[in-house]
């Protein structure tokens, strides 16, 4: 299994490839291209990790778990229901999440399998959605939920989710994952919080590949959060969330 991932160096220079313990082993032209290798290592340390790809949006699945939809008394969908969390929204590994100036009501945690899309997908099949994959990273799903139902007229579910830093993702994509054994854990300042098979979802990685790219298209990079399960709850200031998938790592990210 590969782990490819982003980083700036301290003198401001970015690049990519793939980490083996604690080195990078760097790599040059298109991570989603044929990424050929330069040769050089950098150790984990010398460098700061960026989101591990930079997409033009993060497509967020809500009610894709039998075991939450059951809870929360809801039917299983017919297609994936989603909401789009734009590119102005990613934060990557160890970065700051920010409080909207405007909103001072409870922010929400929510751990969660991100798919990582390694070339254009339109229109495409279940039988061949395996193929547009690149891997798997991790996602924090961020939401101010109480803008979500402020307006009557209106769900804000964009708006919730949406704002800057509330689209976390990283530290690496998991080229080979196989996401039918994994779980996400989710610690809350250490404190386990969520705890749920990815076997659970209702609509696999393959599934919503191919209903999302008959709705629209998919380019190299973009992610697809799969929707998360029981356990989700709000953070305050100071606090830390630590989202875990063995085989993927740790996606750790403060409340500002």
């Amino acid at each position: 299994m590969k782990l490819w991932t982003r980083f700036k160096t301290a003198h401001g220079r970015f690049g990519f490839g793939v980490l083996q313990n604690d080195q990078i082993l760097e790599y040059r032209g298109d991570m989603f291209a044929h990424p050929l290798p330069t040769g050089a290592t950098i150790a984990l340390t010398a460098v700061e990790l960026l989101p591990p790809c930079e997409p033009t949006k993060i497509v967020a699945l809500w009610n894709n778990y039998h075991a939450l939809g059951a809870k929360l008394g809801k039917s299983a969908p017919v297609h994936p229901l989603f909401l789009i969390k734009p590119a102005s929204s990613l934060a990557g590994p160890g970065e700051t999440i920010r409080r909207p100036q405007a909103y001072a009501g409870k922010i929400v945690y929510e751990g969660e399998l991100g798919i990582v899309i390694g070339k254009r997908a339109t229109n495409v099949s279940v039988e061949a959605a395996k193929d547009y994959i690149l891997g798997y990273t991790i996602v924090n799903d961020v939401t101010a939920a109480e803008l979500i139902e402020q307006d009557p007229n209106f769900a804000q579910w964009t708006r919730a989710k949406g704002c800057d830093t509330f689209g976390c993702i990283g530290p690496v994509i998991a080229q080979g994952f196989d996401w039918r054994e994994g779980a996400v854990v989710t610690r809350l300042d250490g404190v386990e919080r969520q705890n749920y098979p990815l076997a659970d979802m209702i609509f696999n990685p393959w599934e919503q590949v191919s209903r999302i790219s008959q709705d629209m298209t998919l380019l190299p990079g973009d992610v697809i959060a799969v929707g998360t399960s029981i356990g989700v709850g709000s953070m305050k200031e100071g606090a830390t969330v630590e989202v875990s998938i063995e085989g993927i790592g740790t996606l750790t990210n403060r409340m500002g």
